[in-house]
This record gives structure tokens, sequence and C-alpha cells, in this order.
């Protein structure tokens, strides 16, 4: 009898050490993470994205500012290129992408960031892991890792991701978005991640966000080194549309290529390399939507039409026989040199 009493009262004490060691269940973690989202006064962070979607692994740099409430200033660079950055910036005012190299901006009235998943965000990591409740969970020694699924409108080609948090901090540590294989396509490691810090009062200011990046948009070439316009093609086509003609115009500020692709699902691409940049900032236009994730950068789309920028180039593709899904997926291919 005694001997049963002192196994009884081991199994006690073993169960009272686990929990004294830190072992939490998936609902003590979840519990905790949103209580850190409601805690917390804001975040400034810094990441590495590497896209796996191409031919190549693209890499970009990321920095997201955020404070409460709905103020976020999310910048995102391709270090191997001197043509500038693009930030997503959301103030009272409402939504903004803005594009320095271009001295352009576009305005939106939007529920961005709450609409989608945004792997870079805290709180929508945390989002995404409260609303799946069949979520995988575990955890290391240092971290906790769930995975879920994705709220991606636009994307239905990128259903998981595996979050990993810090067990000490709480703070993300990487996020895999994944295939339907659980193949990772994209990947988020953050190198910086710092709760609760101070503020300018004019941090999240549309104006002094785009004319600062403009001032450190670096010079173009002059007209001697002046590099010849690289057409891109999409690599990804509906079945039966080709590339019917190229044409090659000049600008006031560069070169102009027009794709005209034809079939049962027809589209334009415009593409326009500048040489030199607008003189003058322009008043942010006005647009209906929400501001489209195409992987390294952030689009512009209306009903029938989606414009984005990368480096010194604008984009802009048009059709009235794609559905929303089919050019998103068109205007995230556009990559291939030659893929015609």
């Amino acid at each position: 009898m005694k001997k049963k009493h002192l196994l009884w009262s081991l199994a006690v004490f073993l169960l009272i050490f686990m929990s004294a060691c830190g072992e939490k269940s998936k609902e003590d973690v979840i519990s905790s993470l949103e209580d850190k989202v409601e805690e917390m006064s804001g975040y400034k962070a810094q990441a590495k994205m590497e896209l796996k979607t191409g031919e190549d692994v693209q890499s970009y740099e990321i920095g997201v500012w955020h404070q409460k409430n709905d103020m976020y200033r999310v910048e995102l660079n391709n270090p191997s290129s001197e043509k500038g950055n693009q930030i997503i910036l959301k103030n009272k005012e409402g939504v903004f992408v803005l594009t320095p190299a271009l001295n352009k901006s576009f305005k939106f009235q939007s529920e961005w960031p709450d609409n989608s998943s945004q792997p870079y965000l805290f709180a929508s990591l945390v989002k995404d892991v409260v609303n799946d409740q069949e979520s995988e969970f575990k955890q290391t020694d240092n971290h906790y890792v769930f995975t879920t699924k994705t709220n991606y409108q636009s994307n239905n080609n990128l259903p998981y991701q595996e979050i990993t948090f810090s067990k000490d901090t709480l703070k993300p540590v990487m996020v895999k978005v994944m295939d339907k294989d659980y193949q990772s396509l994209v990947e988020i490691s953050f190198s910086s991640f710092e709760f609760d810090p101070e503020f300018a009062e004019d941090d999240f200011d549309t104006q002094k966000n785009l004319t600062s990046s403009v001032m450190n948009v670096p010079a173009m070439a002059n007209s001697e080194e002046e590099e010849t316009l690289e057409v891109l093609y999409p690599v990804n086509l509906p079945e039966g549309t080709s590339l019917a003609e190229e044409k090659k115009t000049e600008f006031e500020n560069g070169t102009r290529v027009i794709l005209t692709y034809e079939g049962d699902k027809s589209f334009t691409l415009i593409q326009e390399q500048y040489q030199s940049y607008p003189t003058s900032i322009t008043s942010p236009v006005n647009v209906q939507g929400s501001p489209i994730s195409l992987g390294a950068t952030v689009g512009v789309m209306t009903e029938e039409s989606v414009e984005w920028s990368k480096d010194n180039t604008r984009f802009y593709l048009a059709s009235k026989d794609l559905t929303r899904e089919e050019m998103i997926e068109v205007a995230s291919s556009v990559e291939g040199k030659g893929i015609k």
C-alpha cells in the first residue's frame, strides 16, 4: 500500500515539475500570443525574405514599423539593386503604396492588413494561428512552432505556413509559406524584433516617407551608361494564350515595350524602364481596392488591370478576359527572360 502511495506521489511530483519547467499546451501558447498583441504598444522589425517561386531564389530586405492603433510602415528593398525601394504605409489618412524611384504614390481606402495573411506582420501571424483550430503545434528547446492555413484571398497556391516563435519572448523568428505539397516557396527570417519601441510623431506621415525616400534614391546613370531595357515575359500563361506582338517605343523618361498576348484569355502587358526620374512628386492616385502582394513587390489592382513597379521599371497588365486570380498569377510570374 505504501509503495502504491509512493508511486502516486512521484507521478504527481513529475507532473508539477514538468509544468514548472515551462512545458505549455497549445492553448496556453495561443493565449499568451493573444495577450502579447493586446498588451504591446507596437514594434520595429527587420527581416529577410527569400522567394523560391521562379527560376532563381530572390532575396529582399523588409523593415516593419507598427504603432497602435493601425499605423504601419513596411519597406521592401532589393539589396542587389540600387534602384530604390517600395513602402506600404497605413495612417489615419488611409493606405498608401509609395514608389519613390518613380515619384509615385497610390492611396487606398481598404482594410489592409486585416483582410489577408501578412507573413511579416506579428498580429497577422497570431490571427492566423488563432483562426485555425486544426493547426499543428510542436515545441523545441527554444521555440514554439505552428503549422496553419493561410488566408491569401488572391493566391490559392500558398495555402499553408509554418510560423516559429521564440519561447522566451514570443517574437517571430521564421515564417515559411508553403504550397499544397508543403514545399516552402517564401521564407521570412527575422534578424531583429523590438516590442514597444519609441516612435517620432511624424514617422508615419505620408509626405515625409515619400520625400525622404526620394532623396535616398540613387541617381540614374548618365546617357553614356544607360542600360538597355531587358524585356521580361510572364512564365505562367493561360492555356491557349501566346505572345502575338511585341512593340518598343521611347517616351519622355525612358523606354516602353508593349506585349500583346492573344487567345481565349488575351491581355496586354506594358513595361516602362526609366532612364530619368520624373521631376516632381505627384499627388496620390486614389484607387478602389486593396494593395495586392505579388511576392517581391506590391501591386495596385483595379477591376481589369494591375500595376506594379520593380527596380526602375513600371509594369501595367490589362485584360477583360482574365479573372482577378489569373491576373495576379500572370503578374507574379513576370520574370522570364526570353520566355515568349
